[in-house]
């Protein structure tokens, strides 16, 4: 166990270096990318960008400027943006994981339930009107971009009909912390998380249903059935168990890169200041050390996401346990 923890940690180190030094070279390698331009502002004099390039340490070797971005970042904590002279990436980013981090996880408990729900019925009904209703419902969720359903349900409960006895609870756009005023952080975030589940409440039970209705033919469920199981525990305890195998792989890759900044659209659209909407920011100015900070760490979740998933795997799936 220990030589696997450590083989573990080694690949998120080497995965993070490589992440890290690929987006330092996109921005500092490629030609006509020097950042100092950017910085002096246009029409510069010589002098002024021979100032910036020695203030910020661009006349050094390009591995040096890397082991001094990354030492700032992640031991001193002091990196700077480039932009916002004097601001610091990483209380910014301290400053937008909450928002995102409170918006996905809202959005997951909601997808994974119903996904779950939904699916696991489907194939249980499968072939009735319930089955094919549920699916539909699925496709149609899909099928929504969350741009569009995001901006339809600002228009309702916003603008249309907010003064409705229905909506009138709606706050305005803006996230309120959930330290501050928990009721109206909740009120603040429950519109996006069912915008944001949507579409993967459509994903997950068609996916979860496929895997249902493909294990019913397999030996341990035939074998289940001629022992005189029940219907209900043999869907539920053999054949669900099983099928949360396929469920936990995608949730696992799915919400590290919502958590990394991919729940973007649905920040930008409820005017919520998450890290999606802050690296949008970033990449808009170029401004590379607030790209740099995002990036590492949208990898690290998706780095520690994919080792949960493996973790995970040894519990619900017992053929992986016995193969090491």
């Amino acid at each position: 166990m220990m030589m696997a923890l450590l083989r573990r940690l080694g690949q998120t180190v080497f995965v993070l270096f490589g992440i890290s030094a690929l987006v330092f070279l996109v921005f500092f390698a490629t030609p006509g990318a020097d950042p100092t331009a950017r910085i002096a502002g246009r029409n510069a004099s010589p002098q002024t960008m021979e100032k910036v390039r020695q203030e910020y340490g661009f006349d050094r070797p390009l591995p040096v400027q890397y082991a001094i971005m990354m030492k700032k970042l992640f031991i001193t904590q002091d990196l700077a943006s480039y932009v916002d002279r004097g601001e610091l990436v990483v209380p910014e980013i301290a400053r937008a994981a909450p928002v995102t981090v409170s918006l996905v996880c809202g959005a997951a408990l909601i997808w994974v339930v119903l996904s779950i729900a939904m699916g696991t019925i489907a194939a249980a009904l499968k072939g009735t009107w319930i089955d094919r209703g549920l699916m539909m419902l699925g496709l149609i969720g899909i099928s929504m971009p969350v741009f569009w359903l995001g901006q339809v349900a600002n228009l309702i409960t916003q603008s249309r009909y907010h003064d409705t006895w229905l909506f009138s609870w709606v706050p305005g756009l803006g996230y309120v912390p959930l330290t501050e005023n928990p009721w109206g952080w909740f009120k603040a975030l429950v519109i996006p998380w069912i915008v944001l589940a949507v579409m993967f409440i459509g994903i997950y039970s068609r996916v979860l249903r496929a895997d249902l209705v493909a294990l019913s033919g397999e030996d341990f469920m035939r074998t289940a059935r001629a022992k005189g199981l029940s219907p209900t525990r043999i869907l539920l305890r053999h054949g669900l168990r099983t099928s949360m195998v396929t469920f936990v792989s995608l949730f696992g890759l799915d919400f590290a890169q919502l958590v990394g900044g991919g729940a973007l659209l649905t920040e930008v659209v409820f005017g919520l200041p998450g890290v999606g909407r802050l690296t949008y920011q970033a990449l808009t100015n170029l401004d590379l050390p607030l790209i740099m900070a995002t990036v590492m760490y949208s990898a690290v979740f998706v780095v520690l996401a994919n080792a949960v998933v493996d973790i995970l795997y040894l519990f619900l799936d017992p053929r992986v346990r016995d193969a090491r």
